[in-house]
């Protein structure tokens, strides 16, 4: 973990030494020392305090992961995670100080204990594959800024101890920061203006609706975190007991409601009734919840075929309907069928569409659908990687649920499932740190059952 956490500055500073931004910070010696010397500081205050309060730390990087502070260096803007990141460091350095005469011990079995394996086999794989990728900086970016400062979050939080008062405070900070961010969001509507983003600025003045991001860069990511912290809600609201708790839920879940609706996020809806989906399944049947979903899928089908105007489907309407989205799936399928295998490398998605599918468009980012992107960038090696950590991470998560109910793990497999679901129409499941925070608490709550029912012969006392 220290390792991790010294080279990969070193690795973007060496890869972007010659760019504007790295260039404008190293014609400014004081303000590189300064923001060195500022960040160090700040990361050994936090872990002095962490080290002191462990329960602060998973409050902390639960608290930081919406937040992206925009940096400027040589005339371009970068939104980085700033806070989490010093919260990771700073939790790196709490651990290492805390565990230097830690002893190892025997760890859990089964999915729970195959879950971090192929996670560490799927880091490994997006680093190599970045050697040889179309666009090396973008993939190497990703590596830095992604994949392993949130391999970090992961090992921290897959040793917590996530006792009904940590997952409480847990909830409460996810709470009021989303009730928070719906208050800005409503300013934003109310006044028709947003704080950031041109490009949203430009869209909402060519629209006739209105859409917000709040504190967020994009609406989509903005809408698909209110959609995970009414999932939560909406957990806990289901089989809550007591009026207190009852109201407040209640009120939380109409709040996050009325901040979602402005977001106008289609993929943002549909993750909401994904992650309500698997709550009915528990709570009530599996059979009739996936009668309702059949039932509403067709009905959605009919509406957009009918009520929408789109009897007459084509490629073009339908590229037109989804935003562009159509064409960037296809250009990614036939990026995966000129390299099936290996791919053309970690990030290039982007460059590699431009270079190799005869089209007008240039892709934002990636397809927009993850095994899409995967598998164009990755291949099959990287694309069965995948599908094994998402089978593992829902078996890890769903494991003896239908049995012996737990609350806190319903919540983590139905946010999962909502996260997972919004992926594939807006793709960042490796890039968002959310992602990882599910697989470390889902991982932990599942072991801790394990352990609990190995020394509780008695299966309901369990």
């Amino acid at each position: 973990m220290l390792v991790a956490l010294a080279l990969f500055p070193i690795l973007i500073l060496g890869d972007q030494w010659h760019s504007r931004a790295i260039v404008d910070l190293r014609d400014s010696t004081g303000r590189m020392v300064g923001l060195g010397a500022l960040a160090v500081g700040a990361s050994a205050a936090l872990a002095y305090v962490f080290r002191r309060w462990p329960m602060l730390l998973p409050l902390a990087i639960v608290a930081a992961l919406p937040f992206r502070v925009p940096l400027q260096a040589g005339g371009d803007t970068a939104n980085l995670l700033v806070p989490l990141y010093l919260v990771i460091a700073a939790g790196v350095l709490a651990v290492a100080a805390r565990d230097r005469r830690a002893t190892a011990t025997t760890g859990p079995a089964g999915p729970t204990a195959w879950l971090p394996r192929i996670l560490a086999a799927v880091v490994v794989l997006y680093a190599v594959q970045v050697l040889y990728s179309e666009d090396f900086s973008k993939g190497l970016q990703d590596v830095c800024f992604f994949f392993v400062p949130f391999s970090l979050v992961y090992a921290l939080l897959s040793d917590v101890n996530w006792s009904r008062k940590l997952l409480v405070a847990v909830l409460w900070v996810v709470a009021i920061e989303a009730v928070a961010f719906v208050v800005v969001g409503s300013v934003e509507y109310l006044s028709r203006s947003l704080f950031w983003n041109d490009q949203v600025i430009r869209s909402n003045e060519f629209h006739t609706y209105f859409r917000v991001n709040s504190v967020f860069w994009d609406p989509n990511i903005y809408g698909r975190y209110l959609a995970l912290v009414a999932v939560l809600a909406m957990s806990a609201l289901m089989w809550a007991r007591e009026r207190r708790d009852l109201a407040l839920l209640t009120a939380l879940v109409a709040i996050v409601w009325i901040g979602l609706f402005p977001t106008f996020s289609q993929s943002s809806f549909v993750a909401l009734l994904a992650g309500l989906a698997v709550l009915a399944a528990l709570k009530w049947s599996l059979r009739w919840t996936l009668a309702a979903v059949a039932g509403l899928a067709v009905a959605g089908v009919l509406v957009v075929l009918l009520v929408g105007g789109s009897s007459k489907l084509s490629p073009d309407r339908i590229n037109i309907d989804t935003s562009g989205r159509a064409n960037l799936v296809s250009g990614g399928i036939h990026l995966f069928a000129q390299r099936p295998v290996y791919g053309y490398g970690s990030g290039s998605f982007p460059k590699a569409y431009r270079q190799h599918v005869k089209t007008k468009e240039i892709p934002v980012s990636v397809s927009h659908t993850e095994p899409i992107t995967i598998a164009a960038e990755q291949g099959l090696a990287g694309l069965l990687l995948y599908a094994a950590l998402v089978l593992t991470a829902l078996w890890t998560m769903a494991g003896g649920l239908v049995r012996h109910l737990s609350v806190a793990r319903a919540a983590v497999l139905a946010t999962f499932v909502a996260l997972l679901v919004h992926t594939m129409a807006y793709a960042g499941f490796f890039e968002d740190p959310i992602t990882w925070v599910l697989l470390a608490v889902g991982t932990s709550l599942a072991a801790a059952d394990q352990r609990r029912l190995a020394a509780c012969p008695d299966t309901s006392a369990a």
